[in-house]
Formats: C-alpha cells, sequence, structure tokens
C-alpha cells in the first residue's frame, strides 16, 4: 500500500513510529507537510499538488494535523477524500472533535456523562453561569487551548468572575466546568482504534499542579480500565466519528467522565507508559479498511 502522513515534521515521535511500523509491514510511507500542498478544485477531477508534484495513488492518509493548522489541514484532507484515498479519520470528525464546545454537546446528546459545563456570552450572564455550574473551585479552559495552554482553576467565584470578565473582553471564548476534586489531579488517556481501546496510561499532575497534561510535567503510568471505562471511551470517539482517538476521562464519584477527545493522540506517552505497539495497531487497522472504503464517521450529517 501507498500511505501518507499529513505532519508537519517528521522528525515527532509519533510520525517517525508510524512510518516505521509501516514500513516494516512493507508499505511505501511518506511525510507530507499539508502546509506545502495545494489543490486542484473542479468538477471533472481533483488534485492536490506538493512542492510541483502531483500527488496520485495513494491508498490511505494518516492526518497528524496540529491544531493551530486544523482549518488548512483539514481542507487538504478533504480533497484526499475526494481523490478516493481512505482517511484514518475524517476531515469532518476532526473538525468536529477540534471544537471543545461542539464536541461536549454532541456528547452530551449521545448522554455520555462530562463534568457540567457552561458557556455564555456576555459579562453580565456570569454570575448566573457560575451558580448553574457549582460551588468553586472551577475550571475555566480557552475554546482555542491546547496540551493544557489556556486553562485555569479558579478557587473563588470572585476570582472566576474576573477571570471571564478578562477574557471576555478580549473576545476569547471561554467555557466553565466543575472541578472533580476525587480526580487528584490525575485523569486516564484511553487510545481507541475502532471499537477497541487498545491501550490505556493514566497521567498524574506534578505536586502543586492540577493540569495533567505530559506537555505540563505529568507523569504517565500503565492503568487497568474498568469495562465501564472502556465502553464510554469507545462511545465517546464513535459520536465524534473518529477511528483513532485518544480519549481522556477523569474518575468521579459517578462514574467515569469524559473531558476530551483527541483526533491526534501522540504516540510516544502511551507506548513508553504500556509498552505496546500503537503505531503497529494503526497500521493493521488501515489494511483491514483501507482497500474496502470503509466510511467510519457513524455520525456523519449529525453535527
Amino acid at each position: 500500500m501507498k500511505i501518507g502522513i499529513l505532519s508537519r515534521n517528521p522528525s515527532l515521535y509519533s510520525t517517525r513510529r508510524l512510518v516505521e511500523a509501516g514500513r516494516d509491514r512493507g508499505h511505501e510511507v511518506r511525510v507530507i507537510d499539508a502546509l506545502r500542498c495545494y489543490m486542484d478544485i473542479n468538477a471533472r477531477t481533483s488534485a492536490i499538488h506538493y512542492k510541483g508534484e502531483n500527488l496520485t495513488g495513494y491508498d490511505a492518509i494518516v492526518p497528524r494535523i496540529g491544531a493551530s493548522v486544523t482549518f488548512y489541514g483539514t481542507a487538504v484532507l478533504r480533497q484526499f477524500e475526494m481523490m478516493g484515498v481512505y482517511p484514518l479519520n475524517e476531515s469532518v470528525a476532526i473538525s468536529r472533535s477540534r471544537d471543545k464546545l461542539r464536541s461536549m454537546q454532541l456528547l452530551s446528546r449521545k448522554g455520555i456523562d462530562m463534568p457540567r459545563t457552561g458557556f455564555a456570552n456576555k459579562p453580565g450572564d456570569i454570575p448566573d453561569l457560575i451558580s448553574m455550574i457549582g460551588q468553586p473551585p472551577l475550571v475555566l479552559k480557552l475554546l482555542e487551548g491546547t496540551q493544557g495552554i489556556g486553562v485555569v482553576l479558579a478557587e473563588t467565584s470572585k476570582a472566576a468572575e474576573s477571570v471571564l470578565q478578562a477574557f471576555m473582553g478580549l473576545k476569547a471564548n471561554i467555557m466553565v466546568q466543575e472541578f472533580i476534586k476525587e480526580a487528584g489531579g490525575a485523569d486516564i488517556r484511553c487510545f481507541v482504534i475502532g471499537d477497541r481501546v487498545i491501550a490505556a496510561m493514566k497521567r498524574q499532575a506534578p505536586e502543586g499542579e492540577f493540569r495533567s497534561n505530559l506537555h505540563r510535567g505529568g507523569s504517565a503510568s500503565l492503568v487497568r480500565i474498568t469495562p465501564e471505562e472502556r465502553a464510554i471511551a469507545v462511545k465517546a470517539a464513535r459520536t465524534m466519528g473518529l477511528n483513532v482517538a485518544g480519549v481522556d476521562l477523569l474518575r468521579s464519584a459517578r462514574g467515569p467522565l469524559i473531558m476530551e477527545v483527541n483526533s491526534s493522540p501522540g504516540l510516544e506517552g502511551v507506548e513508553t507508559a504500556t509498552g505496546k505497539d500503537v503505531a503497529g495497531a494503526i497500521i493493521r487497522f488501515i489494511e483491514k479498511n483501507a482497500h474496502a472504503r470503509v466510511n467510519k464517521s457513524r455520525t456523519r450529517g449529525k453535527g
């Protein structure tokens, strides 16, 4: 098979592992920078050019699109889809999951539990919004933030009001979530491929920090998840329409709560913590589904 990996940096761990896994299984694998692609869009034929070359003959495309280039990256991926190339994750599913508010609304519609979440547009609505979510501390999240950036823990209602007013003054979109104290600064990343959780790790925030992201100094370790956690992770990925997803959940007194569904989960942390060949599992999934052009976007047209 001829497999393209949409990635801006061939030296990134996840990109390198996917290239290695694909070549180890006898495939032709090439890393393609989405921002260097340009498209010929017309009613007769669709094409993508890359540094002067017409990209043809690809069987599958693996999107590793950074959050900062979501718009252009998904446009390139959509063009590959129009050309009949099998996408590991579809462009519509990636766009859906990247919109934090939209993804929370979709999960809510499917009855998937999450930290109680609020969103408002006007400063005058802030006091009622805060009382609606519950007692502080409260977690405030920029909708455009990634890897824990733009996430603030407000210890009091007054602090939450001040932060929300400041961000609204800057025309930034920010949502409010309840703080799950019993999680103890830890979350669980479930790595979903197809209809299975193939690996899971616990991410623990460092002392004095509530964000467990590995980029923020958190640590990762192997964890055994419950059947309930396994089922809710798969359901969350399916709701987004993602074939491959990193589903982050919190353990709470009322059961597992979905925090985020990531369409381009990193491989380094989970492979190191679990010792599993996640990259190889992704390539095997592509082998099974690419030629059949299996459409896994189960929520197409529904959000």
